[in-house]
């Protein structure tokens, strides 16, 4: 009987401590969970500061990039900005055309200009005498008829006006030449102290007139105005 308790105290007891060691299992097994999700969500919120930061970094990149062009803008905005005389002797700022724009028109008056100076050296070359290499005039030896000395004269005095008048426009070319190296060129001077608005692109002479005509310093909307006082 003795050995019987005995033994069923035994038994009792492993049942008491396999349950302990059970308990003690599940608490382990509880708190790794606890501390599993715990290394989750830290490493989630990680991650949400990281994707955050780089959100903003490149925010402000975005920004930091787009505020150059803006002062770029504002830079070449202020150099394009002249100092012209208006005809009532005031000095005026007004925004001229661009180093590119100028550099075009340059190219077109330099190509103007040399096909005037290939027209003044040909009406040079038929006022002058060949042989002696003087200018033709009324007692040349060709024309010994008095008809033929008056036909020789109005041709002479043709080639004379029109020398002159060439002469007049080649100046016109080089004045404008100068308009450029000053950036002043392609301004109204009749819009300087007040713009008309008379074309869409006032006070500056649109392209197409400028083109047309490279020595103007008026849009056509003012010569006409003028022409009809």
């Amino acid at each position: 009987m003795a050995k019987k308790q005995t033994q069923k105290k035994s038994a009792a007891d492993s049942k008491k401590s396999a349950a302990k060691s059970a308990k003690s299992k599940k608490s382990a097994s509880a708190v790794s969970k606890k501390k599993t999700t715990g290394k989750k969500a830290v490493t989630k919120s990680s991650k949400k500061a990281a994707v955050s930061k780089k959100s903003t970094s490149k925010v402000a990149e975005t920004k930091s990039k787009k505020a150059p062009k803006k002062t770029e803008k504002k830079k070449v905005a202020s150099e394009n900005k002249v100092e012209v005389m208006s005809p009532t002797k005031k000095m005026k700022k007004i925004q001229g055309y661009s180093k590119a724009e100028l550099e075009e028109f340059k190219q077109i008056i330099i190509e103007k200009r040399n096909e005037i100076i290939e027209q003044l050296q040909a009406l040079k070359e038929q006022m002058m005498d060949p042989t002696t290499g003087q200018y033709v005039n009324e007692n040349s030896p060709y024309s010994l008829h008095m008809a033929e000395q008056g036909t020789d004269a109005m041709e002479r005095e043709k080639l004379y006006l029109w020398a002159q008048r060439e002469n007049k426009f080649l100046g016109y070319l080089d004045e404008a030449l100068q308009r450029i190296e000053n950036g002043t060129y392609g301004i109204c001077i009749e819009c300087i102290d007040e713009p008309q608005n008379l074309c869409p692109t006032c006070p500056l002479i649109p392209k197409e007139r400028l083109k047309a005509v490279p020595h103007t310093q008026h849009c056509l909307q003012v010569k006409q105005k003028m022409q009809s006082k």
